[in-house]
């Protein structure tokens, strides 16, 4: 698996399994495990979930499928913007581990900026760091002017990631936020990267899938990679995982690129952060 380096020098896996809708219907959960699992199988580390999705029933799953293997898995959650004040997050990260069977988070994330003082919630996240209980932390959702304020903190400049919504139809990142990122080494990580499908009836898509003999899925999951981010699709079966493993050998070409560019046009200027 690729790597992307975050601040304190250590990787992140360029591709992850998201589990966002997944611990919501207690009919799919074994085939949710199975679908993590087989992805584990497969090379898949990063696993990311939040306290937010199916009401901690996706950390639940999350925690079924690393059972007896959490060494192999590179965990990400993330908090919400109401338990963000400093009690708040050290009892939600303890609720968070306990569905999850694990004594540490390899990554913790504020999931959106909300009403708390980031200095707040940046202490209690270095005192879970001290703790053990998260190895780093991060954010979501943060736009360029949002990630200006946090860096002003020193803990702020320890931040490893923010996690945003970026796909074809998703690009305003382009203008300012993937920049800024890349200009202080921290590594964006690409939410809902087929925007949960949506997108893929489009015509230049399929072209383009078809020249390469591969499905539209992978195409966009492959274009949202080649710009150096991280990108997080949910697939609830072993075949979509498989799927989104072999965009990882989907080598664009310009041709290919300039396709995507007109059917999908990044915006001309910087325009508000877009969130799902």
């Amino acid at each position: 698996m690729r790597e992307l380096t975050m601040p304190d020098g250590d990787g992140l896996p360029v591709l992850g399994q998201g589990t966002w809708g997944m611990g919501e219907d207690p009919g799919r959960r074994e085939s949710e495990v199975g679908a993590l699992q087989h992805g584990l199988d497969r090379g898949l580390a990063l696993i990311d979930t939040a306290e937010m999705y199916g009401r901690g029933g996706a950390e639940e799953v999350v925690g079924r499928a690393v059972a007896g293997r959490r060494e192999e898995a590179f965990l990400v959650s993330k908090v919400l913007p109401s338990n963000a004040g400093h009690r708040d997050v050290l009892r939600a990260c303890e609720r968070s581990l306990q569905r999850l069977g694990t004594e540490y988070l390899d990554l913790y994330l504020l999931h959106w900026r909300g009403a708390t003082p980031l200095a707040e919630t940046l202490e209690a996240f270095a005192e879970l760091r001290e703790q053990g209980k998260i190895r780093r932390f991060g954010v979501s959702n943060f736009d360029p002017d949002d990630m200006a304020e946090l860096v002003e903190h020193d803990l702020g400049r320890q931040v490893v990631t923010d996690q945003v919504l970026y796909n074809l139809t998703r690009r305003g990142v382009e203008v300012d936020l993937l920049p800024w990122c890349a200009q202080r080494g921290v590594p964006v990580m690409a939410y809902s990267p087929i925007e949960q499908g949506r997108l893929l009836h489009d015509a230049a898509l399929g072209a383009v899938a078809e020249r390469h003999g591969v499905e539209p899925a992978q195409v966009a999951l492959a274009w949202a990679l080649r710009g150096g981010v991280c990108a997080i699709p949910k697939a609830s079966d072993p075949r979509h995982v498989d799927a989104n493993l072999a965009a990882l050998d989907v080598e664009l070409d310009s041709r290919d690129v300039s396709e995507l560019d007109a059917a999908f046009p990044a915006p001309d200027g910087p325009v508000p952060l877009e969130i799902l």
